[in-house]
């Protein structure tokens, strides 16, 4: 199954982009969502290899996914990818410049089940693709206002 959302926000590419990466901030947020996150041994810190072993509860039930970085440019775009016992995919984040100072964020979802259970909840989601992909994109517009507010912090610190 695949979803696409994309947001337009009044911030250059490049501090969108910067936002994006900083994999320290994010997990940090994780760990405070209740998220336990661990970096295999070897595993560059940026950069196409970088990964994490993240482990949590979701629909009740505790889940375990690894993340790799499989694609890097900078300033453009990245994209994950996703592996758990259940389900496996890709993430694709893309970064558009519109102006000097507006671009646009693109994502690309796709996933694959690997058990019978997963099979059913994807297919379940294809029934309600346009719920899903209303949802995909809310999550998305809430993630480029955080962006466009944490911009706008660090211009009002300089």
């Amino acid at each position: 199954m695949k979803l696409t959302a994309k947001t337009d926000l009044e911030v250059p590419a490049a501090a969108v982009f910067s936002v994006l990466t900083d994999h320290a901030s994010w997990e940090r947020e994780a760990i405070r969502n209740g998220v336990e996150i661990e970096r295999p041994p070897g595993s560059p810190l940026m950069g196409v290899g970088a990964e994490w072993r993240v482990r949590g509860h979701f629909r009740g039930k505790a889940r375990k996914v690894h993340l790799r970085i499989t694609e890097m440019t900078p300033d453009q775009r990245f994209a994950l990818g996703i592996d758990s016992p259940s389900v496996e995919g890709t993430s694709r984040v893309e970064i558009m410049v519109l102006s000097p100072r507006r671009s646009r964020i693109r994502v690309d979802l796709e996933f694959r089940p690997k058990t019978l259970a997963a099979r059913l909840f994807i297919n379940t989601m294809r029934l309600a693709k346009g719920r899903a992909t209303a949802r995909f994109e809310a999550r998305l517009g809430q993630l480029g206002a955080r962006i466009k507010d944490r911009y706008d912090r660090s211009l009002a610190s300089v």
